[in-house]
């Protein structure tokens, strides 16, 4: 892969079409259009500062096996552990990503669907969606790197292309729009919760699950030319153009707001304001536009899952290692591990047929999973300080303040995003995302502490250049 493949498989997962979209009817429903607009620019600057530690220390160590190889390598004492559990945290987080990101895409496929032909949303009608997408992932990334490549390219330009249309077509065609008051200042809570402060930080969540999935620049690197410099780029870029492009989405989107108290009420509330603004013509052809976007984001995440599987289970950390990093002869691509995360997103989002507030959860888990994987790196950079060999890229005396205000900023975030979401707390609306992140660590801490601590070392083989020879070879050897 090229240098811009790279970035595009970052940007294609952060995808701003897919994550701001999705969960844009939560923020209008969790701090209203004053969170949605200026949550981001906020949140955005924050993850730029976490991917920027992230990227000096792919620099140093560009391989597909990204974070939980550099907190081994980061770690010295006790590096076993530390490669161990942010493993098993970005294991979490990328299966969760992935659900999150099909699990939209099929919402917005059900209420073009319901438009269209009347296949209404009610939730297995979605789950249906939601398998089958998941299996067009899955086939997709089994025809091999070539073609996800190619799809990857394309999809950096729909999305692109796709935000210009939309955002002109919202600014043009509409007889209506909200004052700039409205749109930068109005605040609205639909969450039963008392405290505005409580509900501003639960609206961060729409920004920071779109800020996710850029750690696919450092599964992919094995696969890109000039890694150590093309990784870090991919990471640091992909969160740039995100951050101006989605901003520019997601006030253009509420400047078309037409009937708040309805568009709200709607199970896929952008779709309404779609058709609300521009007719029923228009709003199909723009969630057109949003479908294919968001169907390319669920591959490349699907792509990146599946490698961090593959180089995971390579040093045997997953149950059924031997099975889930096996490489295809044909298509050279991990096809186990391809479908293990397809099955795992599936599993994810299952509690939505009774569960209202399961895509809030399945998001919620994509957070506190990949971000705690994306800053354990950073923090054990911080504990080596000077003795921190520094690759091709890197942030020179800006290191470590960027890497404390890292750390602090995933801290907060992760307590942050297990606290309900709504009041009453019934079992309809429960946020498990405590549950599934608890089960999961549970997991793989008994696990650890019963058997892994007497075999599992980390990554077999030491050394930058070293390793990737040895993977190289390996992959030809299986090819």
């Amino acid at each position: 892969m090229s240098g811009f493949t790279n970035f595009a498989v970052s940007f294609t997962i952060i995808s701003i079409l897919s994550g701001c979209l999705t969960l844009y009817g939560y923020g209008m429903n969790t701090g209203g259009p004053v969170l949605i607009v200026w949550g981001w620019p906020f949140v955005g600057l924050m993850t730029m500062f976490v991917g920027l530690s992230m990227a000096e220390v792919c620099s140093s160590f560009p391989t597909a096996g990204g974070l939980y190889y550099w907190s081994a390598k980061l770690a010295g004492k006790n590096s076993a552990a530390w490669s161990w559990f942010t493993g098993w945290f970005n294991f979490l987080g990328q299966v969760a990503v992935t659900a999150g990101i099909d699990f939209g895409a099929a919402f917005f496929l059900n209420a073009l669907l319901d438009v269209q032909w009347g296949f209404d949303t009610r939730p297995w009608h979605t789950i249906v969606l939601f398998a089958a997408i998941l299996v067009l992932h899955g086939l997709l990334n089994s025809f091999g790197v070539t073609v996800v490549s190619i799809l990857n390219n394309v999809s950096v330009w729909w999305h692109i292309g796709g935000v210009l249309v939309i955002v002109l077509a919202l600014a043009i065609a509409p007889a209506h729009h909200q004052s700039a008051s409205f749109v930068f200042t109005h605040f609205v809570n639909n969450t039963g919760w008392g405290s505005k402060f409580y509900v501003i930080l639960l609206g961060l969540l729409l920004a920071q699950y779109t800020f996710t999935g850029y750690d696919a620049s450092a599964h992919m690197t094995e696969e890109t030319k000039s890694a150590s410099v093309a990784g870090p780029r991919g990471i640091v870029m992909s969160i740039l153009v995100s951050l101006v492009a989605g901003w520019v989405l997601l006030i253009g989107v509420t400047f078309a707001i037409q009937n708040y108290a309805s568009e709200v009420a709607a199970t896929v509330p952008p779709a309404q304001i779609f058709i609300d603004a521009l007719g029923a013509t228009g709003g199909k052809l723009l969630l057109i536009i949003v479908i294919i976007a968001q169907l390319f984001c669920g591959m490349a995440s699907v792509t990146a899952n599946s490698r961090m599987i593959y180089a995971f289970s390579r040093d045997g950390a997953l149950p059924g290692s031997s099975l889930w990093h096996r490489v295809n002869p044909r298509t050279r691509t991990p096809t186990n591990a391809i479908w293990l995360a397809a099955g795992c997103a599936l599993i994810l989002g299952l509690p939505y047929l009774w569960n209202d507030t399961a895509y809030a959860a399945v998001t919620s888990i994509a957070v506190i999973g990949l971000y705690v994987a994306y800053v354990t790196p950073t923090f054990l950079r911080l504990r080596l300080g000077s003795a921190f060999v520094r690759g091709p890229w890197h942030l020179g005396r800006w290191s470590m303040p960027i890497g404390i205000i890292s750390v602090a900023w995933v801290v907060i975030i992760t307590v942050l995003f297990m606290l309900p979401t709504a009041s009453p707390i019934t079992w309809k609306d429960f946020n498990y995302t405590v549950i599934a992140v608890v089960a999961v660590l549970g997991f793989a801490g008994i696990w650890w502490a019963v058997s892994a601590r007497t075999w599992f070392t980390g990554p077999k083989v030491q050394g930058s250049a070293a390793e990737l020879a040895a993977m190289e070879a390996e992959l030809e050897s299986l090819a």
